[in-house]
């Protein structure tokens, strides 16, 4: 029989490996997210599993499901987490110096073409700060330190992060000046007739075309992919039309927007970070830069 589960005796590695197995569904790509192996991560959920009494996932199809008991540990182990993160931050800002790491998570995008300017600004500034940047579509999350500071498309659900709303980008269709050969815009008809860009395995764009009135399948798009800075490069190049942040592609002088009477849904921006960090003196500094440089990059 297990012994009566004790938190205050619990190995952390053992809370972070549940909160990891939880989030991606799978032990190989929790492993790859915590920089351990498989076998590791499984001798650590069968330890856990021990001490709590109860099995904390099932095998279904190619995911693993967590058991009640799993879900029930699921939001405490989190807390736990990012309890002790708070406090690791706390210790390093004791003295209230801006020295040291901030590390932010923003799709590949955002990453690529809309951060660097102003992280490059903040260097300037406060060259003391280091800058690590993680560029994922993902939702990495923030309660296990895989980043303090978020650039997030949609708003946290989690009650220990705080957001804040920066700005509404408006979407666009852009096609390259060349494939336009009488340089008149083309009507929506004609537009819906021209070569377009698509994603292969994501349905976000069929079902916004969807959503629009059209009944469109992925057969509609000539060229698909899903890594968005591929897509935005091969809009550039004149692979086809696509769709695209507007602030974004009018720096691009060979792009012409089209269509501007298609409605599209707006992109929200949000930037979340942990509640306890908003504490730390060089998050919070970061924190604030950020949420000025994004609402005036998006109203620019």
């Amino acid at each position: 029989m297990a012994a009566a589960f004790d938190p205050h005796t619990i190995d952390w590695n053992l809370l972070r490996a549940l909160v990891a197995v939880l989030e991606h569904g799978s032990l190989t790509r929790a492993a790859e997210r915590l920089g351990t192996s498989q076998p590791t991560l499984s001798r650590q959920i069968a330890a856990l599993e021990q001490q709590v009494g109860a099995p904390l996932f099932e095998r279904a199809a190619r995911r693993l499901k967590p058991t009640p008991q799993a879900q029930a540990l699921a939001e405490p182990a989190q807390r736990m987490l990012a309890a002790a993160q708070a406090m690791s931050h706390a210790a390093q800002q004791a003295s209230g110096q801006l020295a040291g790491s901030v590390r932010l998570t923003a799709s590949e995008v955002v990453s690529a073409y809309v951060l660097p300017p102003m992280l490059a600004r903040l260097a300037t500034r406060h060259p003391e700060i280091q800058v690590e940047l993680v560029a994922s579509n993902r939702l990495d999350n923030l309660l296990e330190r895989e980043a303090d500071i978020a650039v997030r498309m949609l708003r946290p659900t989690q009650g220990t992060l705080i957001a804040r709303h920066i700005a509404d980008w408006p979407l666009g269709v852009f096609a390259h000046r060349r494939l336009l050969p009488r340089k008149r815009l083309p009507s929506l008809a004609q537009a819906m007739q021209m070569r377009w860009l698509g994603y292969d395995q994501s349905m976000q764009m069929i079902e916004g075309f969807r959503a629009a009135g059209f009944d469109i399948d992925r057969r509609f798009f000539a060229f698909r992919c899903d890594n968005q800075i591929v897509h935005f490069e091969s809009l550039r190049a004149g692979l086809g039309t696509g769709i695209a942040i507007v602030a974004l592609a009018e720096q691009q002088p060979d792009l012409q927007r089209l269509v501007p009477e298609l409605p599209l849904p707006l992109l929200p921006v949000w930037l979340t970070a942990h509640r306890e960090l908003r504490a730390s003196r060089r998050l919070r500094l970061v924190f604030d830069f950020l949420a000025d440089e994004l609402t005036a990059w998006g109203s620019a």
